[in-house]
């Protein structure tokens, strides 16, 4: 069976994982459609690459929450998910010649080859060991963008899962999840 087709069910021996990554410095580094894009792909790429399950994200701009599976040890699945998408916002950066959105990201310079810092290194990331905790942990990403006053309802937000956890998803969705994977227990 592909690994994609697995189920996931919640518990102390199988916990999710609840990763919020915030950007270098708190730049609103994720305002754009085209960069929220890149991530998103980088983080389908990710997936994929990793073998890991996305549940739940949303990229805010300066923070990106996903709920994820824990195939993968939690520092795995960040280098993944932070080091691709970093890579691919970089990448895109020194393309299309955005100097000053370089800067703000360097934390080295040696001449001509520059470091740059996507993300904060100390991500938050937490064990969620009980199906009450992955519910409330989703809830909270998909109403972070009401709660930035950027959208009245979640599923107005194109960058989040929201819409798919209420059944409504896009044709075109950014980012599709494997929310459906989840092996809920029946109501008592």
């Amino acid at each position: 069976m592909p690994r994609f087709c697995r189920m996931f069910q919640v518990s102390r021996d199988n916990p999710a994982y609840y990763l919020t990554s915030v950007a270098h410095h708190r730049l609103p580094i994720f305002q754009t459609d085209a960069i929220k894009k890149i991530v998103c792909d980088a983080f389908d790429e990710a997936r994929k690459s990793a073998g890991i399950l996305v549940f739940a994200y949303v990229l805010m701009l300066d923070h990106t929450h996903v709920l994820t599976d824990t195939a993968r040890e939690m520092k795995e699945v960040l280098r993944y998910l932070n080091g691709v998408s970093a890579k691919r916002l970089i990448n895109h950066l020194k393309e299309n010649g955005h100097e000053s959105s370089l800067a703000k990201l360097r934390i080295q310079d040696r001449g001509k080859n520059h470091k740059y810092s996507v993300y904060e290194h100390h991500p938050n990331a937490l064990r969620i060991t009980g199906e009450d905790s992955l519910i409330q942990k989703a809830n909270y990403i998909h109403l972070n963008p009401v709660r930035a006053g950027l959208v009245a309802h979640p599923d107005e937000y194109l960058y989040s899962s929201s819409r798919q956890w209420h059944g409504r998803p896009l044709e075109n969705e950014p980012l599709i999840t494997d929310h459906k994977q989840i092996k809920w227990r029946p109501a008592a």
